[in-house]
């Protein structure tokens, strides 16, 4: 019998003796909050937890104003309407990222416009932003993806080059820093989302940051059905509102006291699990890399302060005795009793982005519809990563201690060992 799990042998990790960190984290603290947001009686619209939250947000940040939302979906739809985007107009987003950061731009009528990734941080390549920039491209989506930061340098050094506004996608990246400033500071806008898995949650939610007082007045208003509470632009013929007065057209993407309560919680607890986390993954790449058929992602010295949603790194079949990375993965998993996924889909091949199913919404004029088309685009990279080299664990697996990286890396080993067993 062969020694693998997969196999029948045994794992290296028993997970009923030996359970993975738990998440979400909580204690008594979340559930004081919790009541006491209760027992106060207001429980959303402005109340007194998330005006707390958005002022401890913004100075975690860096950042004059944050904004708390429903999600982090709608975050980047109203950020892209904040900056001016509308129909017709292009934005530049990775081809390897969750599909909202696409979707924000279809939902306004706007072109998504995909772009291949680096093969060693798998962010957003500034070399093919330059290649993809047309007259019609308003705004630049860089997605701080799993555990890697996007290019700011560079990204920013375009953007201001063309005119183009630049919205940070930090939905993996809470408290990672570039050069000494926070992720959701470098750009016009910050986007971040609280959603379950997230490594600050209340189970949904979001959150904006900006400098701009312009911009703060606009996402203000879109957030809470056009209202806008103290219009003093308004009232000086300046602003977002000019002749129309002190609204604004747009819905509610509010978020509640009871969300707010407990990201004050979260954020708390941030800078320590960040800080763990980071401390285990420099111990895990630095002997991943004396492995053979596995190569860390490129940390650039340029990151301060790394966080990583997942932990990820690089899978060589050919010096694996063959083994695809899609059984390797089954493998690993089994060794170690915890999920082991692939990357996002490539977004031109993405079940979940599938624009040409609601041509009710989205078939605007033949152009439109054409130009909307995700398949028009071609992503090698992000399509090399996705199906061939990908392996992701959850940031759970960063939460516990140096022991458990140790059993991780004892698991590819074996799987190393053994692989013509799978093969």
């Amino acid at each position: 019998m062969s020694r693998l799990a997969l196999k029948g042998g045994t794992p290296v990790r028993n997970v009923r003796r030996n359970p993975w960190p738990r998440w979400p984290v909580w204690d008594e603290r979340e559930e004081k909050a919790l009541r006491e947001v209760l027992h106060s009686g207001v429980w959303s619209y402005n109340g007194p937890g998330e005006r707390r939250f958005n002022e401890a947000f913004a100075k975690f940040t860096g950042t004059k104003y944050a904004l708390s939302l429903a999600n982090g979906t709608v975050t980047l739809q109203l950020a892209l309407e904040a900056c001016g985007v509308g129909y017709g107009d292009e934005v530049i987003v990775p081809g390897l990222t969750w599909q909202a950061t696409a979707a924000a731009a279809l939902d306004i009528n706007a072109v998504p416009i995909l772009v291949d990734v680096t093969e060693d941080t798998w962010c957003l390549d500034p070399a093919k932003v330059e290649e993809a920039i047309t007259p019609r491209t308003k705004a630049l989506i860089p997605v701080h993806l799993y555990g890697s930061f996007a290019d700011m340098d560079a990204i920013m050094a375009v953007a201001r080059k063309r005119g183009l506004k630049v919205i940070e996608d930090c939905a993996h990246k809470h408290g990672g820093a570039w050069k000494g400033q926070k992720a959701g500071s470098i750009g016009d806008i910050g986007s971040f989302s609280f959603q379950l898995s997230k490594l600050m949650t209340a189970g949904e939610g979001g959150a904006l940051t900006t400098s701009d007082p312009l911009l703060y007045e606009r996402l203000d208003a879109l957030r809470n059905c056009g209202r806008r509470p103290e219009p003093d632009a308004a009232k000086k013929g300046e602003g977002i509102y000019g002749s129309e007065g002190n609204f604004l057209q747009s819905g509610n993407y509010r978020m509640t006291d009871f969300q707010a309560a407990l990201l004050l919680e979260q954020l708390r607890r941030l800078p320590r699990h960040n800080k763990n986390r980071d401390k285990n993954a420099q111990y895990f790449n630095a002997r991943l890399a004396q492995l053979p058929g596995a190569l860390p992602l490129r940390r650039d010295q340029r990151e301060t302060a790394e966080a990583y949603y997942n932990f990820s790194f690089r899978y060589k079949q050919e010096q694996f005795k063959g083994l695809p990375v899609t059984r390797f993965r089954e493998a690993l998993s089994a060794e170690l009793g915890c999920r082991v996924e692939a990357s996002y889909e490539p977004l031109n091949a993405c079940s979940l982005y599938a624009p040409y199913t609601k041509p009710w919404r989205y078939k605007l004029t033949a152009k439109h519809w054409r130009e909307i088309g995700a398949r028009r685009f071609n992503l090698p990279v992000c399509r090399r990563i996705h199906e061939e080299e990908s392996v992701c664990f959850h940031h759970t697996v960063l939460m516990g201690t140096q022991a458990d990286m140790d059993l991780i890396l004892e698991a590819i080993q074996k799987i190393y060992d053994n692989a013509e067993d799978l093969t």
